[in-house]
Protein backbone atom coordinates (compact mmCIF):
# COMPACT_ATOMS: atom_id res chain seq x y z
CA UNK A 1 0.00 0.00 0.00
CA UNK A 2 1.22 3.44 -0.75
CA UNK A 3 1.63 5.55 1.97
CA UNK A 4 0.39 9.18 1.69
CA UNK A 5 2.39 12.24 2.27
CA UNK A 6 1.45 14.17 5.86
CA UNK A 7 0.36 17.31 3.66
CA UNK A 8 -3.40 15.83 3.13
CA UNK A 9 -3.95 16.78 7.16
CA UNK A 10 -3.48 20.39 6.04
CA UNK A 11 -6.08 20.87 3.63
CA UNK A 12 -9.64 21.58 4.75
CA UNK A 13 -12.45 19.53 2.51
CA UNK A 14 -12.59 22.47 0.35
CA UNK A 15 -9.10 22.53 -0.44
CA UNK A 16 -9.51 18.42 -0.81
CA UNK A 17 -12.24 18.83 -3.32
CA UNK A 18 -10.86 21.75 -5.36
CA UNK A 19 -7.79 19.58 -5.95
CA UNK A 20 -9.58 17.25 -7.39
CA UNK A 21 -11.23 19.65 -9.34
CA UNK A 22 -8.30 20.70 -10.76
CA UNK A 23 -6.74 17.44 -11.39
CA UNK A 24 -9.80 17.02 -13.40
CA UNK A 25 -9.58 19.62 -15.61
CA UNK A 26 -7.71 18.81 -18.42
CA UNK A 27 -6.19 22.20 -19.51
CA UNK A 28 -5.18 22.96 -15.65
CA UNK A 29 -1.53 21.37 -15.05
CA UNK A 30 -0.32 19.96 -12.58
CA UNK A 31 2.42 22.96 -12.20
CA UNK A 32 -0.87 25.20 -11.85
CA UNK A 33 -1.79 22.73 -8.78
CA UNK A 34 1.62 22.68 -6.95
CA UNK A 35 1.77 26.46 -7.52
CA UNK A 36 -1.62 26.43 -5.32
CA UNK A 37 -1.39 23.98 -3.03
CA UNK A 38 2.07 23.15 -2.73
CA UNK A 39 1.93 19.47 -3.83
CA UNK A 40 3.75 17.77 -6.98
CA UNK A 41 2.32 15.78 -9.56
CA UNK A 42 3.32 12.43 -7.56
CA UNK A 43 1.99 13.82 -4.82
CA UNK A 44 -1.57 14.69 -6.54
CA UNK A 45 -1.91 11.61 -7.85
CA UNK A 46 -1.64 9.75 -4.28
CA UNK A 47 -4.14 11.73 -3.54
CA UNK A 48 -6.52 11.04 -6.20
CA UNK A 49 -5.95 7.04 -5.81
CA UNK A 50 -6.74 8.17 -2.79
CA UNK A 51 -9.99 9.86 -3.03
CA UNK A 52 -11.29 8.63 -5.95
CA UNK A 53 -13.30 5.25 -6.56
CA UNK A 54 -11.00 2.45 -7.98
CA UNK A 55 -12.62 2.66 -11.32
CA UNK A 56 -12.79 6.45 -11.47
CA UNK A 57 -9.11 7.30 -10.61
CA UNK A 58 -7.90 4.35 -13.73
CA UNK A 59 -10.07 6.60 -15.43
CA UNK A 60 -8.60 9.65 -14.94
CA UNK A 61 -5.19 8.42 -14.90
CA UNK A 62 -5.29 7.14 -18.35
CA UNK A 63 -6.69 10.31 -19.60
CA UNK A 64 -4.01 12.32 -17.66
CA UNK A 65 -1.87 10.16 -19.08
CA UNK A 66 -2.48 11.09 -22.44
CA UNK A 67 -2.79 14.41 -22.03
CA UNK A 68 0.27 16.96 -23.05
CA UNK A 69 -1.91 20.07 -21.69
CA UNK A 70 -1.21 18.66 -18.03
CA UNK A 71 2.45 19.71 -18.28
CA UNK A 72 3.17 23.05 -18.71
CA UNK A 73 6.34 22.00 -20.65
CA UNK A 74 4.74 20.03 -23.03
CA UNK A 75 1.36 22.21 -23.60
CA UNK A 76 1.32 23.84 -27.06
CA UNK A 77 1.82 27.63 -26.92
CA UNK A 78 -1.79 27.97 -28.38
CA UNK A 79 -3.36 26.94 -24.75
CA UNK A 80 -2.96 30.32 -23.17
CA UNK A 81 -5.39 29.30 -20.51
CA UNK A 82 -5.29 26.98 -17.34
CA UNK A 83 -9.30 26.14 -17.43
CA UNK A 84 -12.02 26.84 -19.93
CA UNK A 85 -13.11 30.52 -19.64
CA UNK A 86 -16.70 29.52 -19.02
CA UNK A 87 -15.38 27.69 -16.00
CA UNK A 88 -14.27 29.66 -12.43
CA UNK A 89 -11.13 28.72 -11.05
CA UNK A 90 -8.59 30.17 -8.30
Amino acid sequence: MIKLPLFTAQFTDDDRFTIIEMAWEDRTSFEAIAHHFGVNESAVIQFMRKNLKCSSFNLWRSRVSARNTKHLKLRASSVNRAYCNTQYKM
